[in-house]
């Protein structure tokens, strides 16, 4: 009989390629709308399996551009994809989280609908509007557009940073956050409408949201594929701190989140890392000392400024005769004066490398944690989180992360559970072979053909 080919490596090579390619989603809808008439032609309101990319995008945006009155909005999240407005507002009866987006859509004198637009078009949304004419930029922080003056004469470019969604997987919070941001939409477009100004709307996002089902198919294709909806996840550039023409800091993760008084959460990925709405400027860098400052302005209501700084040394020790990169403590200055400061447990790395940890922050479950600093009160009023976190601030080359010194140790939880199981089933065998090893046999037998065997009780 012939032997099997060795046919299957490559074929599911090859199918792996193919699933990764059709589980990867590179667009995300985009919603226009404006309180003048015919902005756009009806026919090209259908876009059934297309994906505009960004030179259609910019095309379909001229009616907003060219108009004699420009005053436009721009609502710009995190995440969003086209079946969210299908399955949230089904799956949860009367809870339609976007209930404000639905009501003003069908109420404006014209829409358009993109179910499909291109990320690297929204990414590159602002820069485009920018170039497209001489704007008034106005980011909108505080919610409250009535105190803001618009002139009408000039065009105005108005625009508003969603809350990032929740980073959780939960359905409940995630319908919660997409409430909160239909509540925004609908108060900022109602008091400009309250004023009589004619503006246009757009409301998109930057990259396409994951949609958890509540069914086992799902939930264990997810589990299969978690490697690739991470890679995917991970597509935005790590912040850098340039002094010069050298960059001296790098940082990155997945998800940076914050909890003040345990109540309030204040994710800083998006502004971090996709819209960069923080002030890097007061970062400085030398050869032993390293420290990288991030500044927001207004990240929630109620928080005028935030500032937040990684403390990073670089020492030489005889023991090891090499330099050291240590992240020495992470300090949050609240409006000015309020510090709170948290010492860093774990996280050293030869001064050549970068420092990369899966979990960050100030839980004691996380492999690299934030002790709270017992010499500032304000320390216990906060909550750190840090997710796939990476940060280099010596010996950056080619404006690249170095090889990555990871804070998992060789003997994780896992590999501790394994041995002990080991050592006890090894006991229990050892113990077995033991007694079966002392089972002894009767040297002297009965003869049924003879006298009785006596045994004296002395034996």
């Amino acid at each position: 009989m012939a032997p099997c080919p060795a046919a299957p490596a490559p074929l599911l090579a090859s199918l792996a390629l193919l699933l990764h390619a059709a589980l990867a989603v590179h667009h995300v809808p985009m919603l226009l709308w404006s309180t003048r008439r015919s902005q756009w032609n009806p026919d090209i309101a259908v876009h059934e399996g297309k994906v505009v990319s960004e030179q259609e995008l910019t095309s379909l945006l001229q009616p907003l551009l060219t108009q004699n009155s420009r005053n436009l909005v721009l609502f710009l999240q995190d995440r969003l994809s086209i079946d969210d407005f299908t399955y949230f507002s089904e799956s949860y009866g009367n809870k339609n989280p976007f209930q404000n987006v639905q009501e003003i859509l069908q109420s404006s004198p014209s829409s358009l609908v993109l179910p499909a637009v291109d990320c690297k078009a929204t990414k590159h949304l602002l820069n485009i509007l920018q170039e497209s004419g001489d704007w008034k930029l106005t980011n909108v922080t505080n919610l409250n557009v009535s105190q803001l003056e618009v002139n009408a004469s000039n065009p105005n470019l108005l625009v508003v940073q969603l809350p990032s969604l929740a980073s959780d997987l939960k359905e409940i919070s995630t319908l919660e956050a997409i409430a909160e941001n239909d509540k925004i939409i609908g108060r900022v477009t109602m008091d400009l409408q309250e004023r009589g100004i004619h503006f246009s709307v757009i409301y998109t996002a930057v990259r396409s949201s994951r949609i958890s089902r509540r069914t086992d198919v799902v939930a264990e294709l997810r589990r299969q594929l978690m490697a690739t909806e991470e890679e995917e996840s991970s597509s935005y550039p790590p912040l850098n701190v340039t002094i010069g023409n050298d960059t001296c800091i790098l940082f990155y993760a997945s998800n940076f989140s914050l909890k003040a008084n345990n109540s309030v959460l204040i994710d800083l990925t998006n502004a971090t890392f996709l819209a960069q709405n923080v002030d890097i400027s007061a970062s400085e860098c030398t050869d032993s000392n390293t420290t990288l400052s991030l500044k927001y302005t207004r990240p929630v209501n109620g928080i005028s400024s935030l500032e937040i700084r990684f403390l990073m040394t670089n020492k030489f020790y005889e023991v090891s005769a090499r330099r050291w990169s240590t992240l020495d403590s992470v300090e949050i200055v609240q409006d000015g004066d309020k510090l709170a400061k948290f010492i860093v447990s774990g996280l050293s790395t030869p001064a050549e490398y970068s420092f990369h940890c899966q979990m960050v922050g100030t839980s004691n479950l996380y492999p690299a944690r934030l002790d709270r600093d017992p010499s500032t009160s304000e320390a216990k009023n906060w909550d750190v989180f840090l997710s796939n976190l990476q940060i280099q601030g010596f010996n950056i080359i080619n404006n690249q992360f170095s090889y990555a010194s990871d804070c998992t140790g060789f003997f994780t939880p896992g590999i501790w559970m394994g041995l002990v199981i080991s050592i006890i089933l090894l006991w229990i065998l050892t113990y077995g072979i033991h007694m079966i090893m002392q089972l002894t046999t009767n040297n002297r037998f009965d003869d049924p053909k003879g006298p009785a065997l006596s045994v004296p009780q002395t034996e």
